[in-house]
């Protein structure tokens, strides 16, 4: 199950080690304002502020600042508030598309490095923990969240499912964007900062950035004590594996509960089965 760490610059107590970890939480921490509080445009200045303090410390830290960067503001351009009509989808497929695709790009053929990167094949065979972690996730979310999104009324943040039809673009959003999480966050967010500082320090980093758009998605109300710890350990997990199908199915188990958690709240008669629903 576990692969070697990258080897990644050391921090010191100096002056360039702490310009490098403040460009890098400039830029993450702009996604609060940027999706969670949404100010705009007064929210790029921190992704500016942090891209050309991250290029003064270390060029290759701001450049890779500078993709991070890029994808945040690809995903701002539209709004991110769950949208089922076919405007809305297509929208997003676009915007989200763009988001991981115009960085791992520019990464790749520009740049020529290999950092962000989708890895299915590992060639190894999931472990016995890992089976049993699946089992976990579904039992907590099975759980937890009919408590969260009844109690809380965080399911009208998601629209109410008039019919047959939205319930099944409902299915296609929610798995489309659980996909996308893992492309955008993990695969090219962490494994950009995985690349300039260690594990723990990029992955409360990502986890910024992901909870933040999470909150715009609808995860509000108290959905940070549930989002904080998820994007926190999709990136341990990754770290550990680097699979992407296993923290791809982690995601899609988890999101498979919050798919029939709003159906319930919208249509109590319909997926009546979570003990915990209040």
């Amino acid at each position: 199950m576990t692969v070697a760490a990258p080897q990644v610059p050391a921090l010191r107590a100096d002056a360039r080690s702490a310009a490098r970890v403040g460009a890098a939480a400039l830029v993450c921490g702009a996604a609060v304002l940027l999706f969670a509080v949404h100010v705009r445009p007064l929210a790029y200045a921190p992704l500016l502020a942090g891209v050309a303090l991250g290029l003064a410390a270390d060029r290759r830290l701001g450049r890779d600042l500078a993709l991070i960067a890029l994808g945040q503001t690809i995903v701002s351009t539209i709004p991110l508030r769950a949208d089922l009509s076919d405007a809305g989808m297509l929208r997003f497929t676009v915007a989200l598309s763009l988001a991981v695709l115009v960085p791992a790009l520019i990464s790749r053929l520009a740049f020529r490095d290999r950092t962000i990167s989708f890895p299915i094949g590992t060639g190894q065979r999931w472990s016995r923990t890992m089976w049993i972690y699946l089992a976990v996730v579904i039992a907590v979310a099975y759980l937890v969240l009919p408590y969260y999104f009844l109690s809380s009324g965080a399911y009208r943040n998601w629209p109410a499912l008039d019919g047959g039809g939205e319930i099944a673009r409902l299915f296609v959003g929610v798995n489309a964007v659980g996909l996308w999480d893992e492309l955008f966050f993990i695969c090219v967010v962490f494994a950009l900062l995985r690349a300039h500082f260690p594990m723990p320090l990029a992955n409360a980093l990502q986890a910024i950035v992901f909870v933040s758009f999470l909150w715009e998605l609808g995860y509000r109300e108290w959905g940070p004590l549930l989002t904080v710890p998820f994007a926190l350990v999709q990136g341990w997990i990754f770290a550990r594996t680097k699979s992407l199908p296993y923290v791809v199915t982690v995601h899609l188990l988890f999101d498979a509960i919050v798919f029939a958690v709003l159906v319930h709240a919208h249509h109590p008669d319909l997926l009546d089965v979570f003990v915990t629903a209040p």
